[in-house]
């Protein structure tokens, strides 16, 4: 899968963040539902509680949270390739750290 090969090798070139840019502008809960939330921030523990689509969002968190898990205190950030410049400056998407304390959500 292209979003573990790209955690992996950003875990191995030891990088301070890792980028997983896609079509969505964030990770959400209840997707697709009319109490769905965007996700801003989450560590791996939390985010880990929730279940993402296989053939969707799945790969992407699972990925992002193993470079987090790698990298304490690194960024793994999941957002909108249109919208990278937010996503990075963690104003867009949503960011998986392991010193996210509490699990935050967009307005």
């Amino acid at each position: 899968d292209k979003d573990r090969s790209s955690a992996l090798l950003a875990e191995s070139l030891e990088a301070d963040l890792l980028v997983i840019a896609t079509d969505a502008d964030a990770v959400y809960l209840n997707w697709g539902q009319p109490d769905q939330r965007r996700i801003k921030a989450a560590s791996p523990v939390q985010i880990a509680e929730y279940n993402f689509a296989e053939g969707s969002m799945g790969p992407k968190v699972e990925a992002a949270c193993r470079f987090a898990e790698g990298r304490p205190g690194s960024d793994a950030v999941i957002g909108a390739l249109d919208d990278l410049t937010a996503v990075m400056a963690g104003t867009g998407g949503t960011r998986i750290n392991t010193n996210v304390r509490e699990l935050e959500f967009h307005d």
